[in-house]
């Protein structure tokens, strides 16, 4: 399967959820291209972006972890077609 470019935006309104999630981005690690997070602490939030090179499936099932944690929500924008 051919890999594909993509952006995985993260908000994480639950900072016990902050954990779990850092544990599934280390196991998908070798498809992260780059990762940038910015606390928004008059929230009581994080806000993360994490652009990804891997078959859609993997991003699909990164995305998919992600979003079952609770207090966290994720979407996903692939590039190109």
């Amino acid at each position: 399967m051919e890999n594909r470019i993509a952006v995985i935006g993260i908000v994480v309104e639950n900072m016990d959820a902050v954990e779990e999630l850092n544990e599934i981005l280390h196991q998908y690690r070798n498809a992260i291209i780059g990762r940038m997070g910015i606390p928004y602490r008059q929230k009581n939030m994080s806000i993360i972006s994490i652009a990804v090179d891997a078959p859609q499936d993997v991003i699909s099932a990164l995305s998919g972890k992600i979003g079952k944690l609770p207090g966290v929500s994720s979407k996903t924008a692939y590039a190109g077609a």
